[in-house]
Order: C-alpha cells, then structure tokens, then sequence
C-alpha cells in the first residue's frame, strides 16, 4: 500500500518551527526576578538527566509533567521558571570511555569482535528473600542504575548503535567528549519538543563547571560543618576489582545472622580429616535469629558446590559455605589475611546426614537435609530449618517426613528426620503457635515445588510475625518480635554462635563488570569514605516535618517516602573513580552522583548571572564574576544570609551579590519537582533531607510538592 500523504504533518511541523523560532527570539521563557513581587511566582525542576547518551522517552513521559504544570500556571497570570540542567557526575561516562579505549586496544580499529554464543543462559532463580516482605512495593525494578549498565555489550556497538562514525566513536575513547557531545545535543532535542525552559539556566555538573564546581564544594563544607558527614568503617556495596564502592541507587548492604552450625562425629568423609584437627562450622545465613528457638535442622542444595576456609581472625576456626558467601566475608574482616585459604572444596550431597551442634533449640543436635531450593545466590547457601515459622521449612521436612524413597535416595535415616517436629516458638495472631503449619493446612500446600502458594503463604505470615508475633519461649517470653530481634541477634553474636554477615541485598555488577561484594571500606585500600548520616535521629525528625507539609498528589507517594525516611541509614557520598567535584577536604574523594544532586536547583536561580548561559560555565556571566571570587562565604550571603556584606572579604560590589540573593529570595523554594517512581527511595529523599540541613531555620526554602509518575 502507498504511504498516504504526508503535507499536513509537514505543514505543521513547519508552523512548529517557526513558532519555536519566535518563542527563542523573544526570549519569552526567559524569567527574571520581580522586584515588585506583584506577579506570583511558580518554580519547577526536573532531576537533570545522564549525559551518557541521547534522552529517550522515558524522559519525555516524565518531563511532560513540568511542561503541562508550566503552561497551566502561564496561563493563570504566574511568573514561571523552567530550568533544565544536564548530570555528568558519577562513573558511567568515565567507565564506558575507558572500555571503549580497552576494546580498540584489543580488537584494533575499527574492532573486529569475535563471534560469541549468544543464545540465553539459565541462571539460579533469585528468590525474594523474607525482609522483601518488608518493604515498599512501589520500588521500580528497573532504575536509572539499571538503565546505564549495559555491561554485557561492547562499548563500541552501543556507540554504533547511535548511528556514529568509526571516527566519532574513537573520539569517545576522552570522557570529555562526551561533556562536548551529549550535552548539546539534549538540548537540541529538548527544544524541538517546545519545552518552556529558560536555557540561560543550562549548566553542566562536575568540576569541568567552575562555577556549580564551587557551589557543590561549599554544600559539603557546610554539611561537614553541621555534622552531617563522618568518616570511617561501614558496610558498603564495594567491588573489589574496581577498588571503591559502588553507589548503586537501589541496591544496599543486607544484613543476616550467619548462625555457626559446628559439626559433630561422626563426622562427614570429605571434612573427617579437618574436623579431627579444627573446629568446623556450616555457616547458615537467616534474616530471622529470633526463630533459632525452633531448629529442627539445616538445608543444603545437594548440587551446590561449597568450600570449608579459614576463618576468625587468627584462622583457628573453619566455615563451610558458598564461595560467593566466603569472598563476601574476606572483605568483611572475619577471615584472616587478604584471601581466602580454602581447605577443602566440596558438594552439598557430601555434607547430607551429618549431624550439628546448633543454639537456643532444645535439641541437642539436628541434621543436615537436602533441599531443593536453596539457592546459591542467596546468603551462604547453608539455610536453618525452622518448621513452626517458615512455609518452605514445613512443606519441605514434611516431604522427606513422607517420602521414604527420598530419604533413601540421600542416605538419610529415619532417625534424622522422623522425630524432630515443629516446636512452637511465637504466637501470631490469627495463626495461631505454628503459624506455617496453620498457613500450609489453610493453602493445601502439599510439596515444596508448589512455589505460587508457597509465597503466598510467607506473605501471610512473614509481615504478622514481624509486627505482631509474640515470643513463647526463651526470656523474651511475652515480647514482640519486632522488639526483641536485633537483641537476641546480639546475644548469639557475643557468645559467640553467631557472626553478622553482609552480601548486596540483590546482585550488583560494578560498570567493570565486576560483582560486588559487601566491606567494610577503610579497611581494604585504605579507605576512610565520608557518609551522610541519613540515619541521625534528629535530621530524620526534621525531615518527618519537611515531608508533613509537601504535597505529594499521591498516597502511594507519601508513604513511600515516609517508609524511605523511617528505615534510611548512612550513605556514602564519596568514590574514587568517575567524574564529578572534590571533596573540599580530601581531593583524592570525588563526591559521588547521588550526593551533589540535592540542592542544585538553589544554582538554578543564579547560573545566569554567574555563567553567562554557557553550560560549562567557560564564559563569565553578565554580572562579571569570577568562579574563583565564588568563595564559601559568597555563597552563604546569597543563599543563607549568614553575615553582613562588611564583614566579607571580597572585591565583589555589594549590588551584584544582593542581585544574586534577590533571585534566589523570589524563586525560592521549588513550587514542583517532578520525577520518576525510581528515584523516591534514593534522590528524591535525599532532596528533602538536604533541604532541612541546609536551611534548618528556614522551612519556606523547603520544596512544596513533588510529582513522581
């Protein structure tokens, strides 16, 4: 079929244009602040976007937002400022130029690949883990974070895939050209869309901008300055390769209980001669130490492969557990030296019938049973049996309970299995001592390969057991769970049962393709990294009142961030490697993409006078002021008013900082952010706490509303 004409589209992307065209020379989006203050003002910003690659339409769905609030606020007689900035800080620009300038090293120019097998491979299924029940469910399970990866690709057919020359692509090889090329071209694309934005604002991120350079570094003296910032040991997501951390935005340290299962005689072949000489323990990671009360065994995967280690500080004790789990430990300070000395290397079948000492059960020892769905990529791969509280614990001892041939098949005795039965540890309302067996009974859960209704059962009971669960046994008998967890965690952790262990809370592949592991930073590499303190008690208080009187235009939102506020700890705001601004007190320290991210639209209501509508800020701007002559005292008279203009040190006129301060005065605070359902957990929280620490006496500076779509 002939494609049909096309002359009224044409015509009206002519008229289009030239209405673009005269909207430009009239500069009619360009808004200024109204000393008469007759006219109200309205302010809306949208998160700059990662000048990676070109924007997409992701960004144009969540960008239309501001442009419908603008457009509706004009036409309501109100003074309206659409900035729109553009991110540069952070690794992905610095990663992919370094691999593209590996692969042409290595494969030449233009590279020839080899060819690869591309067909699917099946990895271990990720389970959703017990603390998942948890959290918020309007988490995105694709992220900006995601978005950037693309690890699996060569460089070079992503820049291809852009429609770039081979000599284009090499000139990518510079992490600068990508601050030359992108950039531009957003703001090409963004105008022929019509946006409202006033572009004398534009301004890119990282110290190649002396001017927001200088902006970013005195928020962080003022931070460090409120003790909003400390320094030291703490768990982050690290990749040892890479040597730093990495500052994924939705992934985090998960915490679990590694409960210390020592194997007693008779003991198994593959470990006899290592027990004869060591102490040797299975190491079982659990989200729940409060449930160790009602042990009847321990799980492994028959097929998972495990590795018994050295391990305590001197290596005077073995663990027994995944490789992936042990790599997570070395950098955790609980094994000795720089690497893992592993003993022995073995099958979870080898491990089968043999018999282990464990804590607070009134058993005086269980057994090592196999199941099916222990999962490699979760936790230690070695999983407490706990049958009164856990679905898949209860369906799965029920099935060996019933299934002689299943016994027979691993070598397991009667007597390993058939005399432990549930032991009833917590009262959960509605579901009475034995919760999974009550939930199991209710769903007809038969076998443990029933995972639909298995999950549908920890869903019933996990959130109850949690919140409403009463202990009825040990000395917390009568206490919630909720209340005595984190104490009876650090009961066994003291006599010495237990560890606390760490692994990301899902996989997390570094932009070097590196899997990362949990660490406590300063002490690999020598590094003493500087956290926000998110978790501080009285900022989350603050932050409680900033979020009371913002405007979310959604429930869902509200208690999103409300749930983010509640359980947000430390952040570290620091890395080595990538582009961005220095700490002001340790240069060796970028200040990573989700830390100078949080005030940057107060920079909006002055770039144009400072940068001269050079997105670089390589041009001094009309009011003739110098990046360098931007000192911290300059920026707290605009922005905070601290002191007099006679007691600056400063050869900047007295007017042309009142100028500055006046803009930031009228516009001031954001009247509308408006931004994607991915950034509420990370950016959008730390937008409100960094507006309370910043202008903790001041709460009209605040932001006003957000929009997430």
């Amino acid at each position: 079929m002939a494609q049909k004409g096309r002359s009224k589209v044409q015509d009206l992307l002519l008229m289009e244009k030239e209405v673009q065209e005269l909207w430009e020379k009239e500069h009619i989006f360009e808004q200024d602040a109204d000393d008469s203050k007759r006219a109200e003002k309205y302010f809306v910003t949208f998160p700059y976007p990662y000048m990676n690659g070109f924007l997409h339409l992701g960004h144009t769905f969540s960008l239309s937002k501001c442009e419908f609030a603008v457009g509706y606020q004009r036409l309501l007689g109100k003074k309206c400022l659409f900035p729109f900035g553009l991110h540069c800080t952070g690794m992905p620009i610095k990663a992919c130029a370094d691999k593209l300038k590996t692969e042409i090293e290595r494969f030449g120019f233009p590279p020839k690949f080899p060819v690869e097998n591309t067909s699917d491979t099946v990895a271990g299924e990720d389970t959703e883990s017990n603390v998942d029940m948890f959290r918020d469910k309007t988490k995105s399970k694709k992220s900006k974070a995601v978005a950037k990866s693309g690890a699996s690709k060569y460089q070079w057919n992503i820049m291809k895939s852009l429609q770039l020359s081979n000599e284009e692509i090499r000139k990518f090889c510079d992490p600068a050209h990508w601050l030359r090329y992108f950039p531009p071209m957003a703001v090409t694309h963004l105008k022929s869309m019509g946006v409202k934005v006033d572009w004398r604002r534009t301004f890119l991120t990282t110290d190649v901008n002396p001017y927001y350079d200088s902006f970013v570094r005195w928020q962080f003296l003022r931070l460090k300055e409120r003790d909003k910032i400390f320094f030291g040991k703490r768990y982050t997501i690290f990749s040892p390769k890479d040597g730093q951390p990495c500052m994924d935005h939705d992934r985090k340290p998960q915490e679990y209980t590694g409960i210390k299962l020592r194997i007693l005689q008779p003991y198994p072949v593959a470990l006899n001669s290592l027990c004869q000489s060591h102490s040797v323990f299975l190491v079982a990671a659990t989200l729940r130490p409060e449930t160790m009360y009602g042990q009847t065994n321990c799980w492994v995967g028959p097929e998972i492969r495990y590795v018994a280690f050295s391990a305590g500080k001197n290596g005077d004790e073995v663990f027994v557990c995944t490789r992936r789990a042990a790599r997570n430990m070395l950098f955790q300070d609980l094994l000795p030296g720089n690497e893992i000395n592993i003993l022995v290397e073995l099958q979870g079948k080898d491990l089968i019938g043999a018999r282990v000492k464990t804590c607070l059960t009134p058993y005086d020892s269980v057994y090592v049973l196999p199941m099916m769905n222990v999962h490699y990529n979760k936790g230690t791969g070695i999983v407490t049996s706990v049958p009164s509280d856990a679905p898949d614990d209860y369906v799965a001892l029920q099935d060996l309970k019933r299934k002689k041939a299943l016994r027979e098949k691993y070598g397991i005795a009667d007597s390993m299995v058939l005399p432990f039965n549930p032991i009833s540890i917590l009262e959960v309302p509605g579901f009475g001592t034995v919760s999974a067996v009550t939930v199991c009974e209710e769903l007809k859960i038969t076998s443990q390969n029933d995972q639909e209704k298995l999950q549908v059962a920890k869903e019933k009971i996990y959130l109850k057991g949690f919140y409403d669960g009463v202990m009825l046994v040990g000395e917390f008998v009568g206490k919630k769970v909720q209340d005595v967890k984190k104490l009876i965690q650090k009961q066994l952790i003291d006599c010495g049962v237990a560890i606390r262990y760490y692994e990301p809370e899902k996989e997390v592949i570094s932009r070097s393709a590196d899997e990362c592991v949990v660490a406590l930073c300063d002490q690999w590499y020598e590094i003493s990294l500087a956290y926000l303190k998110y978790e501080d008690e009285e900022w989350k208080k603050a932050t409680s009142k900033a979020l009371e009187n913002l405007d979310t235009y959604s429930s869902e939102v509200r208690s999103s961030l409300a749930y983010t506020v509640d359980w947000l700890h430390e952040h570290a705001c620091c890395r080595l490697y990538g582009l961005g601004s220095r700490l002001p007190w340790d240069k060796k320290y970028l200040i990573e993409s989700l830390s100078d991210s949080t005030i940057y639209m107060a920079f909006y209501t002055v770039a144009h006078l400072l940068q001269g509508g050079v997105i670089n800020g390589s041009k001094i701007g009309p009011l003739g002021i110098r990046p360098d002559q931007m000192t911290p005292e300059m920026w707290d008279y605009v922005f905070l008013k601290r002191e007099p203009y006679e007691c600056l040190h400063t050869d900047i006129p007295k007017s042309k900082l009142d100028r500055l301060r006046r803009e930031f005065d009228y516009w001031y605070p954001v009247d509308l952010r408006v931004s994607g359902k991915d950034l509420i957990q990370n950016h959008l929280t730390y937008y409100l706490y960094n507006h309370v620490a910043m202008w903790p006496e001041n709460p009209e500076k605040w932001p006003k509303s957000v929009r997430s779509n």
